[in-house]
């Protein structure tokens, strides 16, 4: 590239890891243009607002304790409504409380019936949970990997418990019913889950990249502006427009971010939401409901008792999340059976299918892989760390310090 650039860092994909990147860049004082193709910030976090719901684009939450949200993020300002740590488990007789009594004392009475628990995996969850909890999050990085499963019946947890609690609730996180997800990244996860409740910002899930995007200049992102190519020093919009930069980050997702960049595609873990509005609120508790028999809907939660501006006032708003395609009378018929009451006639309100839903992590599991790819291009996103708002905000971050180090710039150290 001769003559003067047009910008010195052009970022392509406002999601969360480009947002991330822009931010790093602002701090330390380099200017940078973001391009978005769809209509707005945000990516795969996204909020439609429809007859005065908030629906996420599938199931998500975001948890405080994640390193890269308290770098980045003003968290006070998002005024989150907080799950329960605890998850309700629904089973043929019975819905059952499971969760840490310290802050959750209803968990205290179903704990110690051990209808799920035994007091070995207890014991067992308690030893898991110290040695996940003690020391720097680099120590589990560099643990060897194997998959979730094969972890937590090496920590001593029963089959009984894996099936009838870690699965029905793992499989939702990770997209996938196997537990073949990397084990270092259950327990990233689940060291984030001891130190905060996962939360849900008031006006949904799409106001965190929305608050990154306001902290950028207002002409820094440009919505609607898809990149075709990119080449060394120079992108290529789909309007045939080429721009010129010192740098080219390429923050979309795992898909297109191997067409631009030849980088590997990850193999995507997919699934769909269902989001209902019954007449009244079919649990008063801001808690997750799981299914012990491994039924159809993977989790559920009335998302107006965790959050109530996600729903209008007097409404209730419940999700329902499947790794599948389901009929909806089996969606309804699963709601019925998890909550113990007639899901029927429970009007609906939308359905996301989300097929990208989240790149897949089989152990072993690359947590950190190389941002640079020479000449001037670098590459981030959560395919490129781990599958989470944490991987796309801290592989964002990692990208653009790299830059900054090409740049021979020092990264603003609030940034981290």
């Amino acid at each position: 590239m001769s003559g003067v650039a047009d910008h010195e860092v052009v970022v392509v994909g406002a999601g969360l890891a480009g947002l991330a990147a822009a931010v790093t860049l602002h701090r330390a004082g380099v200017s940078c243009v973001v391009l978005e193709a769809s209509d707005d910030v945000g990516g795969r976090v996204r909020t439609d607002v429809v007859d005065g719901f908030r629906l996420d684009r599938g199931f998500q939450v975001l948890n405080p304790a994640y390193p890269a949200i308290r770098r980045l993020v003003d968290v006070g300002a998002l005024h989150l409504g907080r799950f329960w740590r605890a998850v309700r488990v629904a089973d043929d007789d019975r819905v059952s409380l499971l969760g840490n009594p310290l802050d959750t004392p209803r968990a205290l009475r179903d704990i110690a019936a051990r209808r799920y628990l035994s007091a070995k995996d207890l014991a067992a969850l308690g030893a898991l949970s110290a040695r996940v909890a003690a020391g720097p999050a680099q120590a589990i990085i560099d643990r060897d990997d194997r998959s979730t499963f094969g972890e937590l019946r090496r920590a001593g947890v029963s089959t009984r418990a894996v099936e009838t609690v870690f699965r029905p609730f793992l499989s939702g996180v990770f997209l996938e019913p196997e537990l073949t997800t990397s084990a270092r990244f259950f327990q990233l996860v689940w060291r984030s889950f001891l130190r905060s409740a996962p939360s849900l910002p008031a006006l949904g899930m799409a106001e965190l990249p929305r608050q990154l995007a306001r902290s950028l200049p207002t002409a820094a992102v440009r919505l609607g502006t898809p990149v075709e190519e990119v080449r060394p020093g120079e992108v290529r919009t789909a309007d045939g427009e080429v721009r010129t930069a010192r740098a080219v980050v390429v923050a979309a997702d795992g898909s297109t971010a191997a067409r631009l960049t030849g980088v590997p595609e990850p193999r995507w873990n997919s699934g769909t939401t269902w989001y209902f509005a019954p007449p009244r609120a079919p649990l008063r508790e801001p808690v997750i409901v799981i299914d012990a028999r491994g039924g159809p809907v993977t989790s559920t939660s009335v998302l107006s008792e965790v959050c109530p501006p996600y729903a209008p006032p007097g409404a209730a708003l419940v999700s329902a999340s499947a790794l599948t395609t389901l009929p909806e009378q089996e969606v309804r018929r699963a709601l019925g059976r998890m909550y113990r009451t007639d899901a029927s006639r429970w009007p609906l309100i939308a359905r996301y299918e989300i097929a990208r839903g989240l790149p897949a992590m089989p152990a072993p599991h690359e947590i950190r892989r190389e941002v640079r790819l020479g000449e001037g291009r670098y590459v981030c996103g959560d395919h490129r760390d781990t599958s989470s708002l944490q991987g796309a905000l801290a592989s964002g971050t990692r990208a653009a310090r790299a830059v900054l180090a090409d740049f021979g710039r020092r990264p603003d150290p609030h940034t981290g």
